[in-house]
């Protein structure tokens, strides 16, 4: 009856609350939280890709069965030692200043993502060796080793063209103003409120966009989201809480889309970064870490949180992809045994606080999490935290556990060692195994399957005995459509990619 009663107010929260009517091309997005840096060199966010892929076309995509396809280069190919990848320009692309996207401008682009000091991308590129211009449309990216996971790497961020012209005058400035070469072009932002793009008419793909205007507005209430889409607030919301499916199938103007995701949660314990590392039970010992995963029982998690719909996993991949490793499967919850290794290790009530986003999902799994937890010894304390915040703090070192989301990449290796390799670019917790860096490098410099999968079955060996992350489940990637709306695709990213989309006639 609570849930009831809280979802009705929300409703007239949203309803009382909604904004005047917009242009009858707009279309209105609720995100689970707002992006941060609208660069992509800088960002971090989930829901800044959500919003780069209305703004910034990269030079290869992934369509929905996460295959490699066109974007800004039209084709690719690798030369015989897999050291060297070239790469073909779609002719005619401008940004949205109206300066040619060339040769030249995807060698500036990929250099700064390799070498700025801001650049978060610096870990993704670190095979690039040099960028040669080989003509106005042809360029080939020499690498110091061979790198399989780099079509990926071009398939997200780093693969995002933005005006060399707009850069030199802007450098780490640029995510106040991004000019890129995507559909839409940016227009404003309002913190924690809104961020507009409008229609950018020299698209090269123009002919696939319907919309004259998007507005991204990030709401962390996932009940507040859904209320503004049943009351005509927003066309498409992210991220829907499983709990409000069987209600949301039964109302006519609303659509339910849904697919398997890459994404998944973990959480981060800090290991070595700071004087939070130092002063937590966590970073301390390997058995208090064990102990805390033996008090958890994921798929009770997944029922009483997700009423089942997403999957409990204890890897950085779903149990059903081909990447999972099978001879390390979820573990039992085990109380017996979390009690026994808390009293090996000399600690009878460990205390330790775990950060979360400031969204109810969350907040609701930190919760189960903290009351399993409980029943083995532990004292959990809980810190909820707005997205943007919690980010900031991890990346300082500001943290002893937190909960977050890896939005899932298509190369295993981009779901593997942006947490846990020594350079990982989202290694918070400073955590650094050079035998597991040994194995992931090792994946990384071949493209046979088996071998690559022999290597990511040594390195879990690894990983999952040091629990500097311990993995929980993967998503099911829902959205909620008004019924007006059609051409949706979902993918198991988890990128709106608005070609396409458009209002029923």
């Amino acid at each position: 009856m609570q849930i009831v009663v809280r979802f009705l107010v929300a409703c007239a929260v949203a309803l009382a609350a909604a904004p005047a009517p917009v242009a009858a091309q707009t279309i209105r997005i609720g995100l689970q939280e707002d992006p941060d840096r609208l660069d992509p060199a800088q960002g971090g966010t989930f829901v800044g890709r959500i919003v780069f892929a209305a703004l910034c076309d990269k030079l290869i995509d992934v369509d929905a069965k996460l295959n490699y396809r066109p974007q800004l280069a039209s084709e690719w190919g690798w030369n015989e030692d897999g050291k060297a990848l070239t790469l073909k320009l779609r002719p005619g692309v401008i940004f949205h200043d109206g300066t040619a996207l060339d040769a030249e401008a995807v060698k500036a682009n990929l250099d700064r993502y390799r070498t700025a000091d801001y650049s978060r991308r610096k870990g993704e590129t670190k095979s690039i060796a040099n960028v040669a211009v080989v003509d106005p449309t042809t360029v080939r990216i020499e690498l110091s080793e061979p790198d399989a996971p780099l079509l990926s790497v071009l398939a997200d961020r780093a693969g995002m063209m933005l005006s060399p012209k707009a850069l030199a005058g802007a450098g780490e400035n640029i995510a106040n103003q991004p000019i890129c070469a995507g559909p839409f072009r940016f227009v404003e932002r309002v913190a924690q409120q809104k961020i507009t793009l409008q229609r950018f008419d020299r698209y090269w793909d123009a002919a696939r966009i319907h919309f004259d205007q998007v507005v991204f507005q990030p709401m962390p209430d996932t009940t507040v989201r859904t209320a503004n889409l049943l009351s005509g607030g927003l066309e498409l919301v992210e991220r829907l809480q499983p709990t409000d499916l069987r209600q949301l199938k039964q109302n006519k103007r609303v659509k339910i889309a849904a697919s398997t995701a890459l994404a998944y949660n973990t959480i981060s314990i800090n290991i070595n970064h700071g004087q939070r590392a130092s002063e937590s039970v966590l970073a301390k010992d390997p058995r208090v870490r064990e102990a805390l995963e033996l008090s958890l029982d994921r798929q009770a998690l997944m029922q009483v949180v997700f009423d089942g719909e997403f999957i409990a996993t204890n890897q950085p991949h779903a149990v059903e992809s081909p990447w999972y490793i099978t001879g390390r499967p979820v573990p039992a919850r085990n109380l017996a045994r979390a009690r026994q290794l808390l009293a090996d290790a000399g600690v009878m009530r460990p205390s330790f606080t775990l950060s979360v986003p400031n969204s109810p999902l969350e907040s609701h799994v930190a919760q189960v999490v903290q009351s399993m937890a409980s029943e083995a010894g532990f004292d959990m304390k809980i810190e909820v935290l707005e997205a943007n915040t919690l980010t900031a703090n991890a990346t300082r070192g500001n943290y002893e556990a937190a909960l977050v989301i890896w939005s899932g990449r298509a190369d295993p290796d981009g779901n593997i060692s942006i947490w846990l390799a020594c350079d990982g670019f989202l290694n918070w917790g400073k955590h650094c195994n050079r035998q597991l860096d040994t194995h992931l490098a090792a994946a990384r410099r071949t493209t046979d399957r088996a071998r690559r999968l022999a290597e990511y079955a040594a390195a879990a060996g690894i990983y999952l005995d040091d629990r500097a992350h311990i993995f929980l489940y993967n998503y099911k990637w829902l959205w909620g459509i008004a019924e007006k709306i059609e051409g949706f695709l979902p993918h198991p990213d988890g990128i709106i990619r608005l070609q396409d989309v458009r209002f029923r006639p």
